[in-house]
């Protein structure tokens, strides 16, 4: 009887290993866009003929 092998359940890993990597891959889309994003407002910036887009912290000695 419990020999059959219909009788066992499918298996959940592979589903869930779906699931991780589109999330990954929607959190890495959405990492990228804002990175690129931020590219963006700093090539405006310059473009407009500004000065001071990307202020460089210098370390306190």
């Amino acid at each position: 009887m419990g020999d059959d092998p219909d009788d066992e359940e499918p298996s959940r890993r592979g589903p869930i290993i779906a699931i991780a990597v589109i999330v990954a891959l929607v959190l890495a889309t959405a990492y990228v866009g804002y990175r690129l994003r931020d590219a963006g407002h700093i090539q405006d910036c310059v473009a407009a003929g500004r000065s001071n887009c990307a202020p460089i912290e210098v370390p306190v000695r």
